[in-house]
């Protein structure tokens, strides 16, 4: 049975260890700078609707 490598940092015996490790779709949109750009505008635009709001 081989190892995932998204699996590659468990060890097979540690109970305690129960942190996800993001698969390559969740890596390929972190490290993708387009759409971290994309996310950039629509935070700022969810922040500017929040302070206009309360002046």
């Amino acid at each position: 049975m081989a190892t995932k490598p998204e699996e590659f940092n468990f060890s097979k015996h540690d109970q305690f260890n129960n942190s996800m490790i993001p698969g390559k779709f969740a890596r390929a949109l972190r490290t993708c700078k387009i759409w971290q750009f994309i996310r950039f505008i629509v935070l700022n635009i969810k922040m500017l609707i929040v302070v206009s709001k309360s002046h």
